[in-house]
């Protein structure tokens, strides 16, 4: 017997995890889609005195519902849905999206269960599905990477899932998802499944392009999760969250693990929700420079994905990873992910997006 005794299907598998070096060594870090910004000084005083306030009674245990914070979340998607209210018992909250969606596999997964998605998606989904012993498809998506409706609904009604996951904008090619195709899905899973529609990266979608929130009121049937690790700059406080029927909320709340949002989480959330504007201040930034740097890559010949996310898809390369390793060598790190070929880019400040278009001009002639 090998040891340890993991599971055989376990066995060798590198942990999930996109490339860390230290700052000092790449002082450009362009790979994992965070927000530039740090949080102002008047954020960090009031998450320190929140934090210090829950600390007077760490030896008890938090709000296992986390009352609060559902309801500041709620208030916070009713503003983000186009006049759609969302209630508290509507939210669920959990350390990340990344656990939001495990929790969702465990409730509605499992063995003798299928979960779908559309290629290429978040690396992660397969994983979650691997986890819960749920059966994991993929359908395929378009040359521009959005959805064949009519395919993708064919797959559906073919295999029955009991839960399709989406990221809109899709991770890692920044595509949105239109009203329509959330729709055709919910109506193909039925009551049989869930359609969870992730919203990671929501708050960065284009003007114009509305959120699947607005649709909850419509199917019974959608999960649209959010989370404040990206437009909120909080990747740090590991807060993720969805909104959807209050019926699958109590479903999820039968496989999570008891107390699992601690005091200090739910504190430093409910601070940064007072802070909302300020923290979503610089949301309109970065889309701008989102979209001057997919103008400047097209300028420069490549193909590039229309994006709705703080990051870029960008190709095609013979060799991608020469070209990675060229950015890296001059102190820039994106991510090696997406397609073959493909490149994707995290929008970061003006100066660092310029050190990135100075060293990819540099990488495309020494490569050339």
């Amino acid at each position: 017997m090998t040891f340890p005794p993991i599971r055989e299907e376990l066995r060798g598998i590198e942990p999930y995890g996109a490339p860390q070096l230290p700052v000092d060594l790449v002082p450009v870090q362009l790979n994992v889609n965070e927000n530039p910004y740090a949080p102002s000084a008047a954020v960090v005083a009031d998450v320190a005195t929140s934090v210090a306030q829950a600390t007077t009674s760490l030896n008890r245990y938090p709000d296992r519902e986390f009352t609060d914070l559902r309801a500041g979340l709620a208030a916070y998607l009713s503003g983000d849905s186009a006049g759609v209210p969302v209630a508290p018992e509507q939210v669920w909250a959990a350390n990340g999206s990344n656990e939001v969606m495990l929790q969702l596999l465990q409730a509605f997964g499992g063995p003798g269960r299928t979960a779908v998605s559309f290629a290429p998606t978040y690396s992660m989904y397969p994983e979650y599905a691997r986890d819960t012993h749920t059966r994991w498809l993929t359908g395929r998506r378009e040359s521009d990477f959005s959805l064949d409706l009519d395919a993708a609904r064919e797959l559906v009604e073919a295999e029955r899932p009991s839960v399709v996951l989406l990221p809109s904008p899709n991770n890692p090619t920044g595509t949105a998802l239109p009203p329509e195709a959330v729709t055709m899905l919910c109506e193909a899973v039925g009551d049989g499944g869930v359609v969870v529609v992730d919203e990671a990266y929501g708050e960065f979608r284009r003007a114009g392009t509305p959120s699947a929130l607005e649709l909850l009121p419509v199917h019974r049937n959608l999960v649209v999760s959010r989370t404040m690790s990206k437009a909120f700059a909080l990747a740090g406080a590991r807060l993720g969250y969805l909104a959807a029927a209050a019926e699958i909320c109590d479903a999820v709340r039968v496989v999570r693990l008891p107390y699992h949002l601690s005091a200090v989480t739910q504190a430093v959330a409910l601070a940064a929700l007072r802070h909302a504007p300020e923290l979503l201040g610089r949301v309109d930034d970065l889309r701008a420079e989102r979209d001057a740097t997919v103008s400047w890559l097209r300028g420069q010949g490549l193909d590039v994905a229309d994006s709705d996310a703080n990051f870029v898809l960008f190709g095609t390369f013979a060799d991608r990873h020469a070209v990675w390793q060229a950015l890296l060598d001059q102190g820039v790190l994106i991510r090696e992910t997406g397609p073959d070929g493909w490149l994707r880019v995290s929008v970061g400040t003006a100066e660092e997006m310029t050190s990135f278009k100075h060293a990819l001009t540099r990488a495309l002639k020494e490569i050339a």
